[in-house]
């Protein structure tokens, strides 16, 4: 097992006054990692827009099956999850060294509850490794720098941006985060996002006034995109079927899941 702290003298000292993301979504997807606060807002956030939860649950479980694509299906066996979140059941190390004993994993995130909880994400196999790095989204190169500590950059990496660019309100910076990111990366490489979604034929019209509630009440703020923005973030990339799909439906199991206003895609780089 390799552990990788990297001080992040910009990220917020942990503040139980105010609404968290990382928090509330523990709170959506039944976690116990939140307070008071985050219940609060949750509560009123799924009383706005009641598909939240499902949404939550939905983007999890995309996870699960990206992953087992990737390392069962592809032979992936790097994976650098960014944005990773509250550690919960399943994680990104757990499904894939669960296929793929020596696969190595690095988990970014620069909230400071998530750094506090990080041990967890630490449990490697002795064949694999796990890593966590504090630092921020806005700064790619120092992310792969830190990552080429455990991943062989010169061997293929999944790119994990699973619900992270919708906390940078830049849509020209979200894609250059992007494209920077993928440019350290070798072909065979893959990017694996979700992302939420205004569009109202996904039912994405709730967002609107949930997230003017959350960016009053709640940080960090956040926003949602129409899908050819979302789909513009795999420019250069060749889409896995089925492409740009809810994530509760990419490569769902026997049914017909319900669509959620959150996109899900893997694709590959050339």
């Amino acid at each position: 097992m390799s552990e990788s702290h990297t001080p992040s003298n910009g990220s917020p000292r942990l503040n139980t006054g105010v609404a968290h993301n990382a928090r509330v979504w523990n709170y959506w997807v039944g976690g116990k990692d939140n307070y008071e606060v985050d219940q609060r807002v949750g509560e009123h956030v799924a009383g706005m827009f009641p598909v939240i939860r499902d949404v939550a649950r939905a983007d999890r479980e995309f996870l699960g099956r990206a992953v087992r694509h990737l390392t069962a299906e592809r032979g992936v066996r790097q994976f650098l999850d960014i944005g990773t979140g509250l550690p919960t059941v399943d994680n990104t190390h757990e499904i894939a060294q669960h296929i793929a004993p020596d696969a190595r994993i690095v988990y970014v995130d620069n909230d400071p509850i998530v750094l506090a909880h990080a041990r967890t994400l630490l449990t490697s196999t002795p064949e694999g490794a796990t890593a966590y790095i504090d630092a921020d989204v806005h700064a790619p190169e120092a992310i792969v720098e830190r990552a080429a500590e455990t991943l062989d950059l010169g061997r293929p990496v999944a790119v994990m941006m699973l619900g992270i660019l919708n906390f940078v309100l830049d849509t020209d910076k979200a894609r250059d985060i992007v494209r920077r990111v993928m440019a350290a990366v070798p072909s065979d490489s893959f990017l694996v996002l979700t992302h939420p979604t205004f569009d109202a034929d996904l039912g994405g019209e709730g967002n609107v006034a949930a997230m003017e509630f959350w960016n009053e009440n709640a940080t960090p703020p956040i926003t949602a995109r129409p899908r050819a923005e979302v789909a513009a973030f795999f420019e250069g990339l060749d889409l896995v079927e089925p492409g740009l799909v809810p994530c509760s439906q990419w490569r769902a199991d026997a049914g017909s899941p319900a669509a959620v206003p959150q996109f899900g895609a893997v694709a590959v780089k050339p």
